[in-house]
């Protein structure tokens, strides 16, 4: 039988065995879908474009307050939010408002983006 060269690309069977993962490849970070952010205690307050409307994203908190925080960020703002992998994410701007809040509680913060 010839020496066949074709690579198989794609294939909804299950038999086939996965790809073994990279040597020294890292797991993603605390930012979902982006570059893994520091552990140096700052808590990092963005903002994104989503779907038309901005989404103001808070990262760094620990797991243990990341509710209550969220919470009281979406009473203080008075909008809505969710928290999704330890990320609070908020709507629109609020930037300025979670930054005073949080300065309020002796939390160190660093404003990402523009």
């Amino acid at each position: 039988m010839p020496h066949d060269e074709r690579q198989l690309v794609y294939s909804t069977d299950g038999n086939l065995p996965l790809p073994a993962a990279r040597k020294g490849a890292k797991p993603k970070g605390n930012a979902p879908g982006g570059p893994a952010l520091p552990e140096d205690g700052f808590v990092r307050v963005g903002c994104e474009r989503r779907r038309g409307g901005s989404v103001t994203l808070v990262y760094g908190l620990s797991e243990s307050e990341v509710h209550a925080v969220a919470g009281d960020l979406k009473k203080r703002c008075g909008t809505g939010g969710t928290v999704k992998d330890g990320v609070v994410a908020l709507q629109g701007d609020k930037r300025d408002a979670i930054i005073a809040y949080l300065a309020e509680r002796g939390r160190r913060t660093k404003r990402m983006g523009g």
